[in-house]
């Protein structure tokens, strides 16, 4: 198990060309470990550049808290 929190914001490509969001929250156990949360943003998005912007604008998001697969 990693002590390492993913990146809040993961941009993930889709067979269909479609990118599609998912916002992850992170929480600590009592032993120091990330317990991480994963919600997809309904609906999908042309580019990434198109979901790094809804994350921006909708979740506060900042560079550096991407994560793309």
């Amino acid at each position: 198990m990693s002590r390492e929190a993913p990146r809040p914001f993961l941009i993930a490509k889709q067979d269909d060309g479609e990118f599609h969001l998912t916002v992850r929250t992170t929480r600590y156990n009592s032993w120091g470990y990330p317990l991480t949360d994963s919600k997809e943003v309904e609906g999908s998005f042309k580019t990434a550049a198109a979901a790094r912007a809804h994350a921006k604008e909708h979740y506060g998001a900042e560079p550096g808290q991407f994560a793309s697969k």
